[in-house]
Formats: structure tokens, C-alpha cells, sequence
């Protein structure tokens, strides 16, 4: 007899997790959140999904209790998106893949599009799970993010595209 949740087909908890965060887009708004970018014209200027993408992942998002919407405006009404503790929850799969991106995908020559500083050592973190300086755990909480000026310009680049083709 077929389920018609799939995770609940399995055992596995990758195959769970992936019916919730399995596809490029939802890994991207969740990236943009961690970046601080909550407004809906913010997540889809960043991604460059199309609107009917980035609402359906994040309501996928929400009803898997990741995400939570709250109004900041009432006229017209428009909603912010924070990450709920689930959702923060996430946050080292994003480092990790960061992480493989960096070591594996990017050309050597290309600087870190992203730099952090571990807050308890005020040093360079690294690459994680641990501070390349202290090799202390990194989390969210004790670290800050600096962009890099060529990665900055990038996403500046397209919030202005993003703005020009409304």
C-alpha cells in the first residue's frame, strides 16, 4: 500500500529531509534567510526565481515548519519570513555545503564569496565545523558574516536588475 507522504516510505532520514529541502530553490531561500533577507521581493531578487516558485517553496517551507510568515504591512498586506528554531536548525547544512562549494566547485584563484569572523575568538573562522583559529564549534550565534566587495557587488547587481525590470 503506497503512503502518500513519500518520507513516510522510509527509514532514511536523507530521504526525509530531502522531501522538504531537496531542490535548489528552497536551498537558496533558505540562504537568503540566513542572509537576512526576509522580504518576499528580496528572497526572489537574490534567487531570480519566479514569483510562483519562491511562494510555493515558501509555503512548502512554512507547513514544514521551517519557515513562519508575519505581516509587516497591512496595506497593502505584505509578510516578512523568519526562520522558526527548525529552520535554524539548518543552518550548519548550509555551512557544509558552503564549505564543499568553496573546496570543491570554485576555482582556487576566486577569494571566499563569504568570510566569517568567530565572535568568541575574534579571528577568521574558516571553512567549519570548527574555527580555523581556535578550533572551537562554530554556530550561527558566534559568528559574522563579511561579504566579499566582488560577491557584494554581485548581489547589489541584481537587486538593481531586479528593481529595472519591475
Amino acid at each position: 500500500m503506497m503512503k502518500d507522504n513519500l518520507s513516510d516510505q522510509t527509514l532514511c532520514p536523507i530521504a526525509r529531509a530531502e522531501t522538504v529541502v531537496g531542490d535548489r530553490w528552497t536551498v537558496l531561500i533558505l540562504r537568503e534567510l540566513f542572509m537576512g533577507m526576509h522580504r518576499f521581493e528580496e528572497i526572489q531578487a537574490q534567487t531570480e526565481g519566479t514569483p510562483q516558485m519562491i511562494a510555493a517553496r515558501l509555503k512548502n517551507l512554512e507547513a514544514a515548519g521551517l519557515v513562519k510568515r508575519r505581516a509587516y504591512s497591512k496595506r497593502p498586506l505584505r509578510y516578512q519570513y523568519l526562520l522558526t528554531e527548525k529552520g535554524e536548525a539548518f543552518h550548519p547544512v548550509i555551512l557544509a555545503l558552503r564549505a564543499w562549494g568553496e573546496t570543491w566547485i570554485k576555482s582556487p584563484r576566486e577569494a571566499r564569496a563569504v568570510n566569517y569572523t568567530h565572535l568568541i575568538c575574534g579571528k577568521p573562522a574558516g571553512l567549519g565545523p570548527t574555527c580555523e583559529s581556535c578550533g572551537r564549534p562554530l554556530s550561527r550565534t558566534n559568528m559574522v558574516a563579511e561579504q566579499s566587495p566582488k560577491y557584494r557587488r554581485e548581489r547589489e547587481a541584481r537587486a538593481e536588475a531586479f528593481k529595472a525590470n519591475r
